[in-house]
């Protein structure tokens, strides 16, 4: 992804939550007969306080230089919440991140032990492109990261292009707009990564499911929530989790999922790392 992507992207974005504000909804006549759902153009324009060539200047992506006080305007007219407000500040002013070497998404060697030391709650490390990058032994009993090729220890890949992930995610579809809402965040993030484009535009060619979901344009910083899991072995797994942002690495967030301690789930995991008591296995 590089500076063309961003240039589209920005107007599609801007389109896309246009077209979900209502004229009523910000106190404009809804007669009339309008070609697109949403707000005009010239609306937006007109409701932030700008004019019309400086909004449509944007949405083309010719607005590199617009100040904080403009794009908030935009955020409230479009009513966007925080992240999508973060979002719009990034993919309207894109600025080059600087790319680490070849092997620079290494864990740590103290992040490897903290991740062992967590034996009661399965913990992993997700890299820029999402990428599971390291795990402990409890991680790796749910997840079954070891017995994949590097190359395919990748959550959006596992989401969209394994087929038992349908198996394993009894609420699938929520599962994959979250994946592909967090991807669209990080892809405007580090919109020069070539392996974030090369992996966007495989699961574009290979699935039909992500396709749609990504001309949504939805984003979403995936902090803490639920997701349900049906092991093969455990059962159906009830996992809330937490991510945590790595302060020495930004690009890296540790997930743990935090089941109530003395809950079912907890005790079917107890369960697996008796079954999984070897040390934890490390990415490569």
């Amino acid at each position: 992804m590089d500076g063309d992507w961003t240039e589209a992207e920005v107007g599609d974005f801007l389109r896309s939550r246009r077209a979900r504000i209502r004229p009523e909804d910000v106190g404009l006549p809804a007669h009339g007969r309008r070609r697109v759902p949403g707000l005009r153009r010239e609306e937006v324009a007109q409701l932030a306080g700008v004019s019309v060539d400086y909004y449509v200047r944007l949405e083309q992506g010719r607005g590199t230089s617009v100040s904080d006080a403009v794009l908030d305007a935009v955020a409230r007219v479009l009513r966007l919440d925080e992240t999508e407000h973060a979002y719009l500040r990034t993919v309207a002013r894109p600025h080059r991140q600087r790319r680490k070497p070849a092997g620079a998404s290494r864990v740590r060697p103290g992040l490897r032990i903290l991740l062992d030391g967590m034996d009661r709650s399965p913990a992993f490390v997700l890299g820029r492109r999402m990428d599971v990058l390291a795990w402990n032994a409890l991680g790796d009993a749910v997840g079954g990261f070891g017995r994949l090729a590097p190359a395919e220890r990748n959550i959006p890949r596992l989401v969209f292009l394994d087929p038992a992930s349908r198996e394993l995610y009894p609420e699938w579809a929520a599962v994959a707009a979250q994946t592909v809402a967090q991807l669209r965040l990080l892809a405007g993030r580090y919109a020069d990564d070539p392996g974030l484009c090369a992996l966007v535009g495989e699961l574009t060619l290979k699935s039909e499911d992500f396709r749609r979901l990504w001309t949504d344009h939805e984003v979403r910083e995936c902090a803490f929530g639920v997701k349900k899991v049906r092991h093969p072995v455990a059962g159906l797994l009830t996992l809330p989790y937490e991510t945590l942002t790595v302060p020495a690495d930004p690009e890296q967030t540790i997930v743990v999922y935090t089941p109530e301690p003395g809950s079912e789930t907890a005790e079917r995991l107890a369960m697996l790392g008796s079954w999984n008591a070897a040390p934890a296995t490390a990415g490569e």
